[in-house]
Formats: structure tokens, C-alpha cells, sequence
């Protein structure tokens, strides 16, 4: 789930931000442009760590433009679910098809057809549950989902998980 990924970026700096600050909004600008992200190989990059190898001394000038392009390689911590891992999730949403939920930046979607044949879904109730004779699964619940399938689309990732196995449900 969570990994520690060396990575690498170019970056381009624009002729006013030479001088002696130079390491500094390169470094300003790699967080900016990573942190946050999606990628579709590495999944979503949480944070930037360590090991910021910028070397200001090898950035290469655009000709006709003035700007230059820095190398810069960096470790950063990625968070990529994988099909058939556990996860613990908060329910955001609840409806007759399912149950959406969230774990840090990754949405889930439970289907009705993955959830235990005992727990039914009932609009009745304030706010819509699926709910047993000992438990309801509502908005603000806490359950553990296992990933049955992962899907990537760009800047987000999405997955669809299960309740129907043992030891998974309501926490």
C-alpha cells in the first residue's frame, strides 16, 4: 500500500529565479508540481521525503528561451492499493446499489452484490443503512473492505471492494 519510491522529475526554471535562491524555488517548485499527484504507474505520491539531489550546477539552458531544465531526483512516499489487499474505510455514502467509501485518497465502491446476504439495504432509516439484525452500516461507519479490482484514470484512482468474506465489515 504505502512505499518508499525513488523518482526523478525535470524541471524548468525561469531566467528571474536565478541567483542565489536558486536551490531553494527549485525545491518549492518540485513539491508543488508532485505532492498530491496521481500517477498511473506509481500511484498517488503522498509526500516528498528526503534525498532532493538538485545539482545547480548541471542545469541546461533552452536556447531562444532562457530558461533552464534541472534533473532533480527525489524519494517520495506513494500510496498504491493493489487487488486483493485489506483496508480499513470510512463510509461517505450510502444508496440501494452500494456503499462508497474512502480510504485516504482512494475511493472505494462497495456493491450491494459484494455486501453479506444478511444485511439489507433500508432508506427508511435517517441517514439509508445496510443493516442486520446486529448492525448497520451507515455514513460515518467504519468497515474493512478487501480491493477486488483497480482502476486509474487521470488524477484520481478507483477501486471496487468487499464485505462478503470473513473478518471484513463493520468495525
Amino acid at each position: 500500500m504505502f512505499f518508499l519510491k525513488g523518482l526523478s522529475l525535470e524541471l524548468t526554471l525561469h531566467p528571474s529565479y536565478f541567483g542565489p535562491l536558486m536551490h531553494q524555488y527549485l525545491r518549492e517548485k518540485l513539491l508543488q508540481e508532485v505532492e498530491g499527484t496521481v500517477s498511473g504507474e506509481y500511484g498517488y505520491i503522498v509526500s516528498v521525503v528526503d534525498g532532493m539531489e538538485i545539482n545547480v550546477g548541471s542545469g541546461v539552458v533552452q536556447s531562444g528561451q532562457g530558461s533552464a531544465t534541472f534533473n532533480v531526483k527525489y524519494h517520495a512516499i506513494v500510496f498504491k492499493p493493489f487487488k486483493g489487499e485489506v483496508v480499513d474505510a470510512i463510509v461517505t455514502n450510502v444508496n440501494k446499489m452500494g456503499v462508497f467509501c474512502d480510504v485516504g485518497p482512494l475511493s472505494v465502491f462497495v456493491s450491494a452484490h459484494l455486501i453479506p446476504q444478511n444485511m439489507s439495504f433500508n432508506p427508511a432509516t435517517n441517514p439509508p443503512a445496510f443493516v442486520s439484525e446486529d448492525q448497520s452500516i451507515e455514513k460515518g461507519s467504519k468497515i474493512r473492505v478487501k480491493i477486488v479490482g483497480v482502476r486509474a484514470d487521470v488524477g484520481k484512482i478507483f477501486a471496487i471492494g468487499s464485505i462478503k468474506e470473513d473478518f471484513l465489515g463493520l468495525l
